[in-house]
C-alpha cells in the first residue's frame, strides 16, 4: 500500500447493495479530484470500480486506518455498526451515509453524497463522542468473556420454547427477578435501536446515562430503567435453567452458561463521529420515524415591548 498524499480518507461500503457501489463510485472520483487520498480493503474493492490511485488494504485491522482522518462508511445500520468498531479501535471518526431504512448513526443521506465530499474537502465537520458500554460476563467467580458495545448489550433466551429466567441489579443491589425473552442494556446512542423496540424510552444522544430495558417480561414490574452513567448494571442468570444468548450490537455473540452473570458499565473508549451539521436531534427523530407534526404552531411569539 503506497499513497503519499498528504490527507487520506478510508471508504467502507456495504458492496452487496447496487446503490452503496454507485455511492462509492461518486465519493472516491469526488476525493481524488481534490487531492484527497481514498484507502479501501481489498475484499471490498473487487466490487467497486475503482481508479488505480485507490490504495488497497489487504487485512481489516485497527492499523489499516493509520494516517487516514476520516472512515467514510456507506451502508445501512449493520455496516454503520461494523465502521464503529474501526472507529472505536483506531480512534479515526466515523462519517455514516445511510443507504439503508433508519441510519441513527449516520450524518447524511444517498442524495447528499456531492455535499458530503464538499464538507470532507473543506474540513467543515465537527467530532463528537459517543458513550459506549464495557460488558463482563462471569461465571463462578471468573471472567469468561469480554466485550464492548456502542449501542446495546442485550442478553436474550437462546431458544423459543422457555423463558429466560433472570435477576437484575445496579450498583451491587438487586433490583427484580422475572422470566423474560431477554434484558437490552444500552447506551442513549441505542435508546433508538434495540431498546426502542423493546418499548425502552428515547434518550438524547447529549444525555449521560444508561438503559436497562427488558423484553417480553412476564411480571409486573417489568419496567425500563434510566441509571447513572456511572452505574454498573448487571443481569443474573439463574443456574436451573436453559442457556441464554449475549449479542453486542447484534454482531458479536456469545453463549451464557446457566449461572452466567452479565455486568455492563460506561466503556472506557467512546466512539467519535463525525458531523456536518447542527440539526437538532428532535429533527432527527422525526425525520428518521416521518412523525406527525401537522397542526404545530411553535412557540408563542411576544411582541417586544
Amino acid at each position: 500500500m503506497t499513497q503519499n498524499l498528504a490527507r487520506t480518507v478510508f471508504l467502507l461500503a456495504h458492496t452487496g447493495r447496487p446503490a452503496a457501489i454507485r455511492s462509492a463510485e461518486l465519493v472516491v472520483k469526488g476525493l481524488l479530484r481534490h487531492g484527497i487520498g481514498v484507502r479501501v480493503l481489498e475484499e471490498e474493492a473487487r466490487d467497486l470500480p475503482l481508479p488505480e490511485e485507490v490504495a488497497l488494504v489487504k487485512e481489516a485491522t485497527p492499523q489499516c486506518l493509520d494516517g487516514c482522518e476520516l472512515l467514510i462508511v456507506l451502508g445501512g445500520d449493520g455496516t454503520l455498526l461494523r465502521g464503529a468498531e474501526f472507529a472505536r479501535a483506531s480512534g479515526v471518526p466515523m462519517l455514516g451515509v445511510n443507504l439503508g431504512r433508519v441510519g441513527f448513526l449516520a450524518e447524511a443521506e444517498r442524495d447528499d453524497l456531492d455535499r458530503v465530499v464538499d464538507r470532507v474537502v473543506a474540513r467543515s465537520y465537527e467530532v463528537e463522542e459517543r458513550m459506549t458500554v464495557d460488558v463482563v460476563v462471569h461465571r463462578n467467580g471468573d471472567i469468561v468473556h469480554t466485550d464492548w458495545a456502542l449501542n446495546e448489550a442485550a442478553v436474550q433466551k437462546a431458544g423459543a420454547e422457555k423463558l429466560l429466567e433472570v435477576v437484575l441489579e445496579i450498583d451491587g443491589r438487586p433490583v427484580t427477578g422475572f422470566g423474560c425473552d431477554g434484558v437490552v442494556l444500552s447506551t442513549p446512542t441505542g435508546s433508538t435501536a434495540y431498546a426502542f423496540s423493546a418499548g425502552g424510552p428515547v434518550v438524547w444522544p447529549e444525555v449521560e446515562a444508561l438503559l436497562m430495558v427488558p423484553i417480553s417480561a412476564h411480571a409486573l414490574f417489568a419496567k425500563p430503567l434510566v441509571t447513572s452513567p456511572d452505574s454498573v448494571l448487571a443481569v443474573e442468570v439463574l443456574p436451573h435453567i436453559p442457556p441464554g444468548v449475549l449479542w453486542c450490537d447484534g454482531r458479536r455473540t456469545v453463549e451464557l452458561p446457566p449461572g452466567a452473570r452479565v455486568e455492563v458499565r460506561r466503556g472506557a473508549v467512546p466512539v467519535r463521529l463525525a458531523r456536518l451539521h447542527h440539526s437538532s436531534f428532535t429533527d432527527r427523530l422525526v425525520a428518521k420515524f416521518a412523525l406527525p407534526t401537522t397542526g404545530w404552531r411553535g412557540a408563542p411569539h411576544h411582541p417586544s415591548e
